[in-house]
């Protein structure tokens, strides 16, 4: 059984890691958008998209599948571990090398694919940031399996300071949006050989050599990679499809309207990153120990917490969201502001994804989970062709937003068949948090007309903050000692 100090211990550094993350990579866009035009902008996060869903091929799913593994296997039988390890790693090492190579010698044909020639030489490097973001991944999740938050949290720091100091530092010397992805791709060579280091020396050295594998444990590696993968590939397809398609129908500029609204989603999104990521491998091992009971009361307590962050955080960024706009990104960006207006509802749903999808990893429950993201992915695609070209670029949001909300209620009700969970409880605390956020907004609105600079805009935020804060804390929902012990 986990204490509840080790889980704290570990969402505290998954937390940082998430929280630097987020302010480097806040930074990061800022920055570029006011360096960078709107064409490079959105050239530069088109070439991420395309790289986004290669990266599945080269995945398959094998970096969650061997996670799940290690988790069940160092309590069962750990001297199946090496073997593991050595299995995967194989097979991921083959996979990435196919797929690089298809990136690298058919970058024109994919640019032309996609409708953007000038993405042609991006793809070129953009292959060595396949190379090491799908290595990193992969360490990443075998940390996770033997429960090394702290040192898969380690990794993703690494990378996000490396990734902003280096893309930031080749644009002000005047490499434009090349100079940027290089940053991506000096960030993720960084931290994956500083994984490998760290895996190979406290992991795998020191791991059973002389145990015989398990018969059958291959075949199981690759058969749970399977569905894992096709819920991969569904969510490549919903995160990253839509901003092909938007490039596709559309052009650059409306790419990096929609980019901007994604990334101020994104900047919010730390704590439910760090707590889905630090809790998922512990939902596996008290469901396996016969604690089931305790893992429902664990997901039910992230589920509240989510969302009465989230629910007020999702009214505060539609309320906000052109003097926020305005004021970051500045004037030439202001055509994000419809698009994030509609993506300000995706705040919350991607909050419940990030807790709800990574527990039913662990769970055994990846078949049910790909199943749903299959559908919802694909209705996604349909959606995106069909408002894209009539809607223009809100009409992505507008997709992501629907087939999102499907896709989290469909795991919250798995996640229910799974854990028995408390749904009238959860209900009713839902219902608590959506008035706070009502009386929240009402006073965020009567101010919005106040704000007219940095610092009025703060100032209004720093008043809505405060009014959540007080209802939360009276209706009884938050307890601040709680909150406080776990984060310091």
């Amino acid at each position: 059984m986990v204490s509840v100090s080790r889980l704290g211990s570990r969402f505290r550094m998954e937390f940082l890691s998430t929280l630097v993350a987020t302010i480097s990579g806040a930074l990061l866009v800022v920055v570029l958008a006011r360096l960078l035009d709107p064409d490079g902008y959105g050239l530069l996060y088109l070439t991420l998209a395309v790289i986004g869903v290669t990266k599945l091929f080269a995945k398959l799913g094998l970096g969650r599948s061997t996670a799940r593994y290690i988790t069940e296997y160092k309590e069962k039988d750990p001297t199946q571990l090496r073997h593991i390890l050595k299995f995967s790693a194989g097979i991921s090492l083959a996979l990435l090398f196919i797929v690089t190579l298809v990136v690298s010698v058919g970058h024109r044909q994919i640019a032309t694919l996609i409708g953007e020639p000038d993405v042609a030489p991006f793809l070129v490097l953009g292959s060595l940031f396949l190379v090491f973001g799908t290595t990193l991944g992969f360490l990443r999740k075998v940390l996770q399996g033997f429960e090394a938050i702290q040192l898969a949290a380690l990794l993703s720091i690494i990378r996000s300071v490396t990734k902003a100091v280096v893309a930031i530092g080749l644009v002000v010397a005047s490499f434009g949006a090349m100079g940027a992805l290089a940053g991506w791709v000096l960030g993720a060579f960084l931290a994956s050989l500083i994984g490998i280091i760290v895996v190979y020396s406290r992991y795998y050295r020191s791991l059973d050599f002389s145990a015989p594998v398990e018969s059958g444990l291959r075949r199981r590696i690759a058969e749970y990679a399977v569905p894992v993968a096709a819920s991969e590939a569904a969510g490549n397809l919903s995160s990253r499809i839509d901003t092909v398609l938007v490039g596709f129908f559309l052009n650059p500029v409306a790419v990096s309207y929609y980019v901007v609204a994604e990334q101020v989603v994104s900047m919010v999104q730390s704590p439910s990153n760090a707590l889905g990521f630090t809790l998922a491998p512990t939902f596996g091992s008290e469901k396996s120990a016969g604690n089931a009971e305790k893992a429902a009361r664990i997901y039910e307590e992230a589920f509240q917490h989510m969302a009465l962050l989230y629910l007020p955080a999702a009214a505060g960024i539609i309320l906000v969201s052109e003097p926020l706009v305005e004021l970051v990104f500045g004037t030439d960006y202001l055509g994000a502001v419809p698009v994030l207006q509609v993506l300000g509802l995706y705040a919350f749903v991607k909050a419940n994804i990030l807790v709800s999808a990574k527990a039913l990893d662990f769970l055994g429950r990846a078949r049910s989970r790909a199943i749903v993201k299959g559908v919802t992915s694909v209705l996604n695609v349909l959606l995106n062709i069909a408002l894209i070209p009539t809607v223009g670029v809100v009409g992505a949001a507008i997709a992501t937003v629907i087939t999102s909300s499907m896709y989290a209620i469909a795991n919250i009700y798995i996640i229910y068949d799974e854990l028995h969970l408390r749904i009238v409880h959860l209900i009713w605390r839902t219902l608590q948090i959506i008035g706070i956020t009502l009386l929240m907004s009402l006073v965020v609105f009567v101010l919005l007309d106040q704000i007219t600079g940095w610092i009025t805009l703060l100032l209004v935020v720093c008043v809505g903050v405060a009014v959540w804060a007080a209802l939360s804390v009276l209706s009884g929902i938050l307890d601040i000692e709680r909150v406080l012990s776990a984060v310091f």
